[in-house]
């Protein structure tokens, strides 16, 4: 990719930042016009004003939240798919923390100016106002969602659970966008302000469907994807090989990834992303899956002639990021699949080198073809299979494999861990960050 593509990257990411801070501005400045003196002249009030700017802003992060796994194409391949879930998952507890506060305060404010104990209030306020309840119930399944989003909690779960459990995040926001325009004070007497709300609930309802549910349907209508057969690589490891008609008219690429639903009986309702491991064809796109579940071990079991719905293409994870001829690809267990479609997309005369990290030799998948691939481009792979003390990828350990690494752009992917050691190591031998480029398997699965 030339320096003039990656500025115009960043240039389009600004411009998103710039909106959704135009944005905030333009709510803070609806609530600051809606004050009177009689808010501003006892603690009561004051407390219950400090209760409207945390719901305000709580909300709106919550939207902008929605916003960024939306899957709109202009800012996904802007800022990369991986970066706007990272974004989505930083934003998301401020948001519950100021919805909370919120919570809080609007009850304390209540109380101090009824004169009536706390606790009387709070039922006070769920029985008696319109539309209160049903906003506590989508509090309530807003702290669901931000409890199994965490590290440790999202660890122990399926991912089918936590998907479930996200996808309530949807109707908590549908139950309290009622309390919020009947009963704020802000919205009762200030249509301006309700229809600024109002457009924006419909802006990014709007978007969620167009983009993730009516573009991904009418796509996988009109290419009519289905299964064309199921191969086994290794032990736990499939290829699953999906036909359809004019597949380069979706605009995918090696290291692209799509949101997978095989209409089975069972997982029809199910949307799991899994990316290229071949550079897609006109006919022919191929996923390549490891056994980490009840869906992936699905896979295995698919018939010929199942219907696909896809999602996507996703990511910036593509050959066109490079920008200069030599090219590092790191990629660690069923992490080279992508690399492996990749592979296929450098130009002509690219230097290029590859190590493949893995524990055991059970985890090394396509072999074969990743062999065949080196011998045709003249590339240099690096098995580096066995335990982490054997292969530290530090820096003095990557350079004597790679010795002019410092003039690579490098690729990787896999495991979080392994994104940020390699991270570290190249950055100490002089890579620039802009010719780094990771797609970390945690990321995939907003």
């Amino acid at each position: 990719m030339s320096r003039k593509s990656v500025k115009g990257f960043n240039r389009a990411g600004d411009t998103a930042a710039l909106l959704v801070g135009i944005g905030l501005g333009c709510t803070l400045a609806l609530e600051v016009i809606s004050l009177t003196s009689e808010d501003l002249s006892k603690t009561s009030g004051l407390i219950t004003i400090a209760s409207r700017f945390a719901a305000l802003v709580g909300t709106y992060l919550v939207l902008v939240g929605l916003l960024l796994v939306a899957r709109i194409p202009w800012v996904e391949r802007s800022v990369g798919h991986d970066r706007m879930v990272t974004w989505h998952r930083k934003l998301g507890p401020w948001s519950l923390y100021l919805i909370l506060l919120h919570v809080i305060l609007v009850v304390l404010g209540y109380s101090s100016n009824d004169g009536i104990p706390v606790y009387k209030e709070f039922w006070n306020l769920v029985t008696t106002y319109s539309w209160m309840l049903p906003a506590l119930v989508g509090f309530l399944l807003m702290i669901a969602a931000g409890v199994t989003s965490y590290r440790k909690a999202r660890a122990k779960m399926a991912y089918e659970t936590w998907w479930i459990i996200h996808l309530y995040t949807y109707l908590a926001i549908a139950l309290s966008f009622m309390h919020q325009v009947l009963n704020g004070v802000m919205f009762i007497s200030h249509p301006l302000a309700k229809t600024w709300w109002i457009a924006m609930y419909i802006f990014v309802g709007g978007s969620m469907v167009l983009w993730r549910l009516l573009l991904p349907l009418f796509r996988s209508l009109i290419h009519g994807l289905v299964v064309e057969k199921v191969v086994v690589e290794g032990p736990g490891v499939v290829s699953v090989h999906i036909r359809g008609r004019r597949l380069d008219k979706m605009g995918a690429r090696g290291g692209h990834f799509f949101g997978w639903r095989f209409l089975t009986k069972n997982y029809w309702w199910q949307s799991h992303p899994y990316s290229l491991s071949a550079a897609p064809h006109s006919k022919l796109l191929r996923i390549t899956v490891k056994d980490l579940g009840d869906h992936s071990r699905s896979l295995a079991h698919l018939k010929p002639g199942t219907r696909v719905l896809a999602e996507g293409p996703y990511g910036i994870f593509t050959a066109n990021r490079a920008a200069g001829k030599h090219v590092l690809l790191v990629g660690g267990g069923v992490g080279i699949t992508p690399l492996r479609a990749l592979m296929e997309e450098f130009p002509k005369g690219a230097s290029i080198d590859v190590i493949y990290r893995a524990s055991r030799e059970n985890d090394v998948v396509l072999h074969k073809e990743l062999n065949f691939l080196a011998e045709q481009l003249n590339a240099r792979i690096h098995y580096m299979i066995g335990p982490r003390a054997q292969y530290p990828l530090t820096p003095s350990h990557m350079a004597s494999v790679v010795p002019h690494i410092a003039l690579c752009d490098v690729f990787v992917c896999g495991p979080e861990a392994l994104v940020h050691r390699v991270r570290h190591t190249v950055e100490a031998l002089g890579v620039p960050s802009d010719r780094f480029h990771d797609e970390a398997f945690a990321f995939h699965g907003e």
